[in-house]
Protein backbone atom coordinates (compact mmCIF):
# COMPACT_ATOMS: atom_id res chain seq x y z
CA UNK A 1 0.00 0.00 0.00
CA UNK A 2 1.46 3.28 -0.95
CA UNK A 3 1.22 6.91 1.04
CA UNK A 4 -2.29 8.74 0.94
CA UNK A 5 -2.07 10.84 -2.47
CA UNK A 6 -1.74 14.57 -1.32
CA UNK A 7 -3.27 15.81 -4.17
CA UNK A 8 -7.28 16.47 -5.14
CA UNK A 9 -8.31 13.43 -7.37
CA UNK A 10 -9.79 14.01 -10.62
CA UNK A 11 -11.47 11.25 -13.07
CA UNK A 12 -8.87 11.89 -15.36
CA UNK A 13 -5.91 11.83 -12.98
CA UNK A 14 -7.93 7.96 -12.20
CA UNK A 15 -8.15 7.02 -15.29
CA UNK A 16 -4.15 7.67 -15.64
CA UNK A 17 -3.62 5.94 -12.79
CA UNK A 18 -4.94 2.98 -14.26
CA UNK A 19 -3.34 3.18 -17.20
CA UNK A 20 0.20 2.54 -15.27
CA UNK A 21 -1.48 -0.36 -13.31
CA UNK A 22 -2.79 1.26 -10.01
CA UNK A 23 -5.77 2.37 -8.06
CA UNK A 24 -7.67 3.69 -5.41
CA UNK A 25 -8.52 1.92 -1.84
CA UNK A 26 -9.69 3.67 1.49
CA UNK A 27 -9.54 1.74 4.23
CA UNK A 28 -12.99 1.99 5.11
CA UNK A 29 -16.16 3.88 4.19
CA UNK A 30 -15.59 6.54 6.78
CA UNK A 31 -11.96 7.11 5.87
CA UNK A 32 -11.51 10.00 4.05
CA UNK A 33 -8.33 9.03 2.94
CA UNK A 34 -7.86 7.37 -0.53
CA UNK A 35 -4.85 5.11 -0.84
CA UNK A 36 -2.77 4.21 -4.06
CA UNK A 37 -2.48 0.14 -4.60
CA UNK A 38 -0.17 -1.62 -6.77
CA UNK A 39 0.15 -5.48 -5.80
CA UNK A 40 2.98 -7.21 -6.53
CA UNK A 41 0.92 -10.49 -7.73
CA UNK A 42 -1.99 -8.87 -10.17
CA UNK A 43 -4.95 -10.80 -10.14
CA UNK A 44 -6.94 -11.62 -13.76
CA UNK A 45 -9.04 -13.80 -15.63
CA UNK A 46 -7.58 -14.89 -18.51
CA UNK A 47 -10.73 -14.37 -21.47
CA UNK A 48 -9.77 -17.13 -23.23
CA UNK A 49 -9.66 -19.84 -20.90
CA UNK A 50 -12.48 -18.68 -18.38
CA UNK A 51 -14.19 -21.44 -16.88
CA UNK A 52 -17.84 -21.87 -17.17
CA UNK A 53 -19.44 -24.86 -14.27
CA UNK A 54 -22.03 -26.88 -15.30
CA UNK A 55 -23.97 -25.27 -12.81
CA UNK A 56 -23.20 -21.56 -14.42
CA UNK A 57 -23.97 -22.97 -17.72
CA UNK A 58 -27.46 -24.34 -16.50
CA UNK A 59 -28.40 -20.84 -14.80
CA UNK A 60 -28.20 -19.34 -18.48
CA UNK A 61 -31.14 -21.35 -19.90
CA UNK A 62 -33.36 -21.38 -16.61
CA UNK A 63 -33.36 -18.59 -14.66
CA UNK A 64 -35.85 -15.47 -13.47
CA UNK A 65 -33.72 -12.59 -14.14
CA UNK A 66 -32.56 -10.45 -17.31
CA UNK A 67 -29.06 -9.08 -17.48
CA UNK A 68 -28.75 -5.52 -18.46
CA UNK A 69 -25.71 -2.96 -18.42
CA UNK A 70 -25.41 1.07 -17.23
CA UNK A 71 -28.82 1.38 -16.13
CA UNK A 72 -28.30 2.73 -12.50
CA UNK A 73 -24.82 2.96 -11.19
CA UNK A 74 -25.54 4.33 -8.15
CA UNK A 75 -28.18 1.38 -7.13
CA UNK A 76 -24.94 -0.81 -7.83
CA UNK A 77 -22.09 0.73 -5.94
CA UNK A 78 -24.11 1.24 -3.23
CA UNK A 79 -25.04 -2.23 -3.02
CA UNK A 80 -21.55 -3.37 -3.82
CA UNK A 81 -20.58 -1.28 -0.64
CA UNK A 82 -23.25 -2.47 1.62
CA UNK A 83 -21.92 -4.26 4.77
CA UNK A 84 -21.63 -8.56 3.61
CA UNK A 85 -21.97 -11.52 5.91
CA UNK A 86 -18.46 -11.52 6.96
CA UNK A 87 -17.72 -8.50 7.46
CA UNK A 88 -19.57 -4.82 8.18
CA UNK A 89 -16.64 -2.82 6.68
CA UNK A 90 -15.94 -1.46 3.15
CA UNK A 91 -13.15 0.28 0.84
CA UNK A 92 -15.69 2.21 -0.94
CA UNK A 93 -16.07 5.53 0.19
CA UNK A 94 -17.30 8.79 -0.54
CA UNK A 95 -15.06 9.65 -2.59
CA UNK A 96 -14.75 6.54 -4.40
CA UNK A 97 -18.46 7.00 -5.12
CA UNK A 98 -18.22 10.14 -6.86
CA UNK A 99 -15.04 9.78 -8.71
CA UNK A 100 -16.63 6.74 -10.28
CA UNK A 101 -19.67 8.16 -10.58
CA UNK A 102 -17.95 10.72 -13.08
CA UNK A 103 -16.57 8.53 -14.70
CA UNK A 104 -19.99 6.57 -15.55
CA UNK A 105 -20.86 9.82 -16.60
CA UNK A 106 -18.02 10.15 -19.11
CA UNK A 107 -18.49 6.39 -20.18
CA UNK A 108 -15.04 4.99 -18.92
CA UNK A 109 -17.07 3.44 -15.90
CA UNK A 110 -19.87 0.93 -16.47
CA UNK A 111 -22.02 -1.71 -14.97
CA UNK A 112 -23.61 -5.00 -15.67
CA UNK A 113 -26.66 -5.29 -13.49
CA UNK A 114 -29.11 -8.76 -12.70
CA UNK A 115 -32.60 -7.90 -12.41
CA UNK A 116 -35.81 -10.03 -12.13
CA UNK A 117 -37.68 -10.18 -14.88
CA UNK A 118 -41.36 -9.92 -12.58
CA UNK A 119 -40.43 -6.70 -11.06
CA UNK A 120 -37.25 -5.40 -11.89
CA UNK A 121 -35.81 -5.84 -8.52
CA UNK A 122 -31.74 -5.66 -8.29
CA UNK A 123 -30.09 -8.59 -6.67
CA UNK A 124 -26.00 -9.15 -8.31
CA UNK A 125 -24.02 -6.98 -9.95
CA UNK A 126 -20.86 -5.53 -10.71
CA UNK A 127 -18.76 -2.33 -11.91
CA UNK A 128 -16.01 -1.84 -13.27
CA UNK A 129 -13.33 1.05 -15.34
CA UNK A 130 -12.91 0.46 -19.13
CA UNK A 131 -10.14 1.40 -20.45
CA UNK A 132 -9.05 0.29 -24.15
CA UNK A 133 -9.04 -3.34 -24.57
CA UNK A 134 -8.83 -3.54 -20.80
CA UNK A 135 -11.88 -4.11 -18.14
CA UNK A 136 -10.75 -3.78 -14.37
CA UNK A 137 -13.46 -5.30 -12.65
CA UNK A 138 -13.91 -3.13 -9.00
CA UNK A 139 -16.75 -4.99 -7.11
CA UNK A 140 -19.45 -7.19 -7.05
CA UNK A 141 -22.89 -8.36 -4.77
CA UNK A 142 -25.62 -10.33 -5.02
CA UNK A 143 -28.79 -10.44 -3.21
CA UNK A 144 -29.75 -13.61 -4.84
CA UNK A 145 -27.61 -16.62 -4.75
CA UNK A 146 -25.16 -16.71 -8.11
CA UNK A 147 -26.52 -13.77 -9.28
CA UNK A 148 -23.31 -11.93 -9.09
CA UNK A 149 -21.55 -14.96 -10.75
CA UNK A 150 -24.31 -14.63 -13.32
CA UNK A 151 -23.03 -11.00 -13.95
CA UNK A 152 -19.23 -12.02 -14.15
CA UNK A 153 -20.21 -14.40 -16.86
CA UNK A 154 -22.20 -11.98 -18.60
CA UNK A 155 -19.41 -9.58 -18.35
CA UNK A 156 -16.76 -12.00 -19.67
CA UNK A 157 -19.23 -12.69 -22.87
CA UNK A 158 -19.41 -9.13 -23.38
CA UNK A 159 -15.40 -8.62 -23.07
CA UNK A 160 -14.83 -11.42 -25.32
CA UNK A 161 -17.35 -10.20 -27.74
CA UNK A 162 -16.29 -6.50 -27.79
CA UNK A 163 -12.63 -6.97 -28.49
CA UNK A 164 -11.28 -7.04 -25.22
CA UNK A 165 -8.07 -8.81 -23.72
CA UNK A 166 -7.81 -7.81 -19.93
CA UNK A 167 -10.31 -8.63 -17.20
CA UNK A 168 -8.12 -7.43 -14.12
CA UNK A 169 -9.89 -8.47 -10.85
CA UNK A 170 -7.03 -6.75 -8.47
CA UNK A 171 -6.11 -9.67 -6.34
CA UNK A 172 -7.37 -14.07 -6.50
CA UNK A 173 -9.52 -14.74 -4.36
CA UNK A 174 -11.16 -18.25 -4.09
CA UNK A 175 -14.46 -16.79 -5.32
CA UNK A 176 -12.97 -15.95 -8.70
CA UNK A 177 -10.33 -19.44 -8.65
CA UNK A 178 -13.65 -21.16 -9.63
CA UNK A 179 -13.36 -18.80 -13.04
CA UNK A 180 -9.63 -19.54 -13.53
CA UNK A 181 -8.57 -16.26 -11.99
CA UNK A 182 -4.62 -16.53 -11.88
CA UNK A 183 -1.74 -14.44 -10.24
CA UNK A 184 1.14 -12.71 -13.09
CA UNK A 185 3.75 -10.55 -12.01
CA UNK A 186 3.55 -6.85 -12.23
CA UNK A 187 6.15 -6.76 -15.22
CA UNK A 188 3.97 -9.05 -17.20
CA UNK A 189 0.90 -7.13 -16.10
CA UNK A 190 2.07 -4.13 -17.16
CA UNK A 191 3.12 -5.89 -20.32
CA UNK A 192 -0.38 -6.88 -21.07
CA UNK A 193 -1.97 -3.63 -20.01
CA UNK A 194 0.11 -1.51 -22.35
CA UNK A 195 -1.45 -3.94 -25.52
CA UNK A 196 -4.82 -3.96 -24.00
CA UNK A 197 -4.83 -0.17 -23.71
CA UNK A 198 -4.13 0.13 -27.77
CA UNK A 199 -7.19 -1.81 -28.53
CA UNK A 200 -10.25 -0.31 -29.95
CA UNK A 201 -12.95 -2.31 -27.59
CA UNK A 202 -16.76 -1.93 -27.61
CA UNK A 203 -18.21 -2.66 -24.24
CA UNK A 204 -21.79 -1.63 -25.59
CA UNK A 205 -21.15 -3.99 -28.45
CA UNK A 206 -22.85 -7.26 -26.92
CA UNK A 207 -26.88 -7.23 -26.93
CA UNK A 208 -28.45 -6.54 -23.42
CA UNK A 209 -30.82 -9.05 -22.55
CA UNK A 210 -28.32 -11.53 -24.56
CA UNK A 211 -29.92 -14.90 -24.72
CA UNK A 212 -28.13 -18.30 -23.54
CA UNK A 213 -27.13 -19.05 -26.99
CA UNK A 214 -25.13 -16.06 -27.53
CA UNK A 215 -23.56 -15.65 -24.09
CA UNK A 216 -22.22 -19.61 -24.56
CA UNK A 217 -20.84 -18.79 -28.98
CA UNK A 218 -19.23 -15.41 -27.37
CA UNK A 219 -17.41 -17.35 -24.23
CA UNK A 220 -16.61 -20.29 -27.06
CA UNK A 221 -15.03 -17.51 -29.46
Amino acid sequence: MKDVAEVSLTPEILLRAYAIGIFPMAESADDPELHWIEPKQRGIIPLNSFHLSKRMARMLGDNPYRVVIDQDFDAVIAACAAPRAASSDTWINGQIRALYRALFDRGSCHTVEVRRRDNDALVGGLYGVSLGGAFFGESMFHIERDCSKLALVHLVARLKFGGYTLLDTQFVTDHLKQFGAIEISRTIYRMRLAAAQRLPADYARFPENASEEQVLAALQA
